[in-house]
């Protein structure tokens, strides 16, 4: 499904329907944000997680569009004790990597709990975007300091790669992002990339008791709110970053 503007009452009751879940199959709804250059794989990447599958035809995203996965989650606590099982559902927003809809995507941002930052290896251009990419997230995002992963996408496509591993650690450190090398065509680290996310953001709730620092807890919504059995928290202006 993507998501067109030509109106906000459109675009209010897709929003609805993307909320439609039934609050009793999950213990938690975290929505994460997929950001990047257009061409890099945002959307092959995932419907590689989602489904598995990888679509070789280039089809340009307009506007927003998104995939969902139910997984469960075991936290594993620094003592080596595995926590309980935690029923979540995610739901990875997919947004235009053009200049046009910058506008309608970076109004996700304050919702996204979780930001999974795409550049093309095989792509110079997209590389060098890293750095506005997250001027744009210390500017909208929830925090100051929201959790990003930095995936270097079409790790398959070793003779046309312009950018080293070693170079892309490197950028990565600058940032103190984790970084990944991925290839939605083959899968490689796809899961294991959304899952060091999911990772980070679920030991974020765990350790801000409140949950002040993440957006609106049992808003409407979609992706926003978090049901579980620990009480309501109350959403504030504030970070806890």
């Amino acid at each position: 499904m993507t998501i067109l503007p030509p109106s906000k009452e459109k675009f209010d009751l897709v929003m609805a329907d993307a909320g439609n879940t039934h609050v009793s199959d999950y213990d938690y709804l975290i929505k994460f944000l997929t950001l990047g250059d257009s061409g890099v794989g945002k959307t092959s990447f995932l419907y590689q997680y989602t489904d598995g599958t990888f679509h070789s035809k280039f089809i340009s995203t307009v506007g927003i569009d998104f995939r969902e996965k139910r997984v469960v989650y075991r936290s594993q606590h620094a003592d080596g004790i595995t926590g309980r099982s935690q029923r979540v559902h995610i739901q990875l927003w997919d947004t235009a990597g053009q200049e046009r809809f910058r506008s309608l995507t970076t109004a996700f941002f304050r919702d996204s709990m979780g930001f999974l930052l795409l550049f093309d290896l095989t792509n110079e251009q997209s590389f060098l975007n890293i750095r506005n990419w997250l001027d744009q997230l210390r500017t909208h995002a929830y925090c100051e300091n929201p959790d990003v992963i930095l995936c270097g996408n079409k790790a398959d496509l070793e003779e046309e790669r312009v950018v080293s591993e070693e170079r892309a650690k490197q950028e990565a450190e600058k940032y103190e992002l984790t970084y990944f090398e991925t290839s939605a065509s083959t899968g490689q680290n796809v899961t294991k990339a959304v899952e060091f996310l999911l990772d980070l953001v679920m030991t974020r709730i765990r350790e801000t008791v409140d949950n002040t620092n993440f957006p609106g807890r049992k808003r409407a919504a979609p992706g926003v709110h978090i049901e579980s059995d620990e009480g309501d928290g109350q959403s504030k202006n504030s970070c806890g970053c």
